[in-house]
């Protein structure tokens, strides 16, 4: 029996009920491995998540071996016929607060009281508009160099301060479509912390996430060449430092030259407009061989960090593109994709090779399809990733890939904004990150500068997921993961964030946010006077909880469930005030209506 060290035995009893009934509202469930993957196919969407089980009291409660944990039991719909609406031409009324709060949770971390009612205000397009011109926040490399972490005795250290300045971030910065946008992109043009070993890498990821921030709501051909040329993706990847064939065995190195193309840009299949796969005799048509692979990577040799004292007392190469050494590169035309890279100098032949990715068919819908499963949905229909790459190849003016245009179509399709909150075939599984930033900003987390919240990497006693350090370049998950041993894995449900649910990583949330909620995490604390204020009537202050987290996809069934169990601490003093609110929260957070964002 698990059991809060501040909560009553009816919180418990609601705890364990709510798991068992599916959140009073929820589905039946049936068992899904936590690994495995499968082709992504088109329709339907993933179900309620399953009602993870409070932390024990009053340690942490150990974590057990993984075992396959429960997926709850989809309800797929048919994909629609592709459609040539342009999700821009939505017209919608002014939304309510519960349309607010969904909204802001897809398009950002979390709602306030004062974002809603700005939204309310202004409407969608207009916020987003206002998002879109919002001043950047103090940059990461600017906070650590302020905190001390650019010092040439940190120049080694093992990435001392980045996931504070990322939190930082996350959770104070006022622009937080680009936060949103800047986490997405992490997730698609991943560099990872895991593994780096060179000087000055702490420095080198912070200016990697200044650059997808300064990109975030440009041009896909501007975010893809700053990336090819960031230092980090360089170090990552492998390009730096690759140099043309010597005739005694040596090669280019071609690992950013096939990850660009199956990662970042084509894909390893042809793609109709609809994100469908073009077949010939029955069989997938590839997007790319091996000859390919090669071509490209002898158009991107030469290439290097621009200092010629990596391990220096100065940091800022890390910052700065690049540079190309002509005697390096692979001279000679290439041929990618049926186009010839004819360019005699390497600056001019990285420039036509990525403008041969960026302009390949392929694109809009293969990025746009992982921007959808980033903000909105696992498991679009063919019709929306038809929308969304239409507006990828034309923002309306004849621009192509401008990224404020495909965001707009993303957030303001009609599958994103008139779904039902409740409806079971919409939605995704939010990511740990996610429902870690959210309830952060829901409970004012705060801190006296430091921001000392670890990397939160460990499944066991955090969240099993942390920013800018993901296993491998395939990210935390596939997106086209289907959870196996499901009725998901027959109905061929894409569930990307599912691939990081199991028994460890719901006890090792719980517990973090049991942490969060109790003693703050590292030096920041949460304030909960709004909630104290409101502990006198249960029901109320779980409603206001329940808007802010569910954005109205949490049933007034199962608010009235918590609200019963929490009205069992008494709340005639301060303790019991507070405690009656962190019961509110921890109630909701592991609730199955919650945990899936529709």
């Amino acid at each position: 029996m698990f059991r809060f060290p501040w909560s009553s035995a009816a919180v418990t009893a609601a705890a364990a009920a709510l798991s068992a009934c599916g959140g009073g509202g929820g589905g039946d469930d049936s068992p899904a491995a936590p690994s495995g993957s499968a082709p992504a196919p088109d329709g339907g969407t993933p179900g309620a998540a399953p009602a993870p089980a409070p932390s024990a009291s009053p340690a942490p409660a150990p974590a057990p071996t993984p075992d396959p944990a429960p997926a709850p039991t989809p309800v797929p719909a048919p994909a629609p016929a592709p459609s040539q609406i342009p999700a821009a031409s939505l017209v919608l009324p002014a939304p309510n607060d519960a349309q607010a709060a969904r909204f802001l949770a897809q398009a950002g971390f979390a709602a306030s009281e004062a974002d809603i009612a700005t939204l309310k205000s202004v409407g969608y397009n207009a916020w987003l508009d206002l998002q879109f011109a919002a001043p950047r926040s103090e940059s990461h490399w600017d906070w650590l160099t302020r905190n001390g972490y650019a010092a040439d005795a940190k120049k080694n250290a093992n990435f001392e301060g980045l996931p504070n300045s990322v939190w930082c971030k996350f959770i104070t910065s006022p622009d937080q479509l680009r936060q949103r946008m800047v986490l997405a992109l992490s997730e698609i043009f991943v560099v990872s912390a895991v593994g780096a070993t060179m000087p000055w890498r702490t420095m080198m990821l912070a200016a990697y996430a200044d650059l997808l921030e300064e990109h975030a709501f440009g041009s896909f051909r501007g975010l893809l060449e700053a990336v090819a040329l960031s230092p980090a993706m360089g170090s990552f990847l492998a390009m730096r430092g690759s140099k043309k064939e010597d005739g005694q065995g040596r090669q280019p190195d071609e690992n950013f030259a096939r990850e660009v193309m199956q990662l970042f840009t084509i894909g390893l299949v042809q793609l109709n407009l609809d994100g469908s796969v073009q077949t010939a005799g029955g069989r997938p048509i590839e997007t790319y061989d091996l000859n390919t692979v090669t071509q490209l990577a002898r158009a991107f040799t030469g290439w290097d960090v621009d200092t010629a004292a990596p391990g220096g007392s100065d940091p800022s190469f890390m910052r700065r593109p690049m540079v190309h050494t002509a005697g390096n590169f692979s001279t000679g035309t290439k041929t990618v994709l049926g186009m010839a890279i004819s360019a005699a100098d390497g600056p001019s032949a990285l420039r036509q090779a990525l403008d041969v990715l960026a302009n390949h068919p392929n694109v809009g819908p293969f990025f746009g399809r992982q921007l959808i499963q980033r903000f909105v949905c696992s498991n679009p229909s063919g019709a929306y990733v038809q929308r969304v790459a239409q507006a990828f190849n034309d923002n309306g003016q004849g621009v192509r890939g401008d990224l404020k245009a495909v965001l707009r179509a993303v957030l303001m399709d009609p599958e994103a904004r008139l779904v039902e909150a409740g409806a079971a075939n919409s939605g995704k599984l939010r990511e740990p990150v996610l429902r870690f930033v959210q309830v952060a900003r829901s409970v004012r987390l705060s801190s006296a500068g430091q921001w000392t919240i670890p990397e939160t990497s460990d499944p066991e006693t955090r969240l099993g997921q942390s920013p800018f350090f993901s296993p491998s370049v395939f990210n935390f998950y596939r997106p086209g993961y289907v959870p196996p041993n499901s009725s998901m894995t027959a109905a061929g449900v894409t569930a990307p964030e599912f691939q990081l649910l199991n028994e460890v990583t719901v006890t090792g949330y719980l517990n973090f946010m049991q942490t969060l909620l109790t003693t703050g995490q590292g030096d920041a604390k949460p304030d909960l006077s709004a909630d104290m204020a409101l502990s006198a009537d249960a029901r109320a202050m779980v409603a206001r909880q329940a808007l802010l987290l569910g954005g109205g996809a949490i049933s007034d069934a199962t608010q009235a469930r918590i609200a019963a169990a929490v009205t069992t601490i008494a709340a005639n003093t301060d303790d019991g005030r507070i405690n009656r609110a962190r019961a509110g929260w921890m109630l909701l957070l592991a609730c199955p209506e919650y945990q899936i964002q529709k």
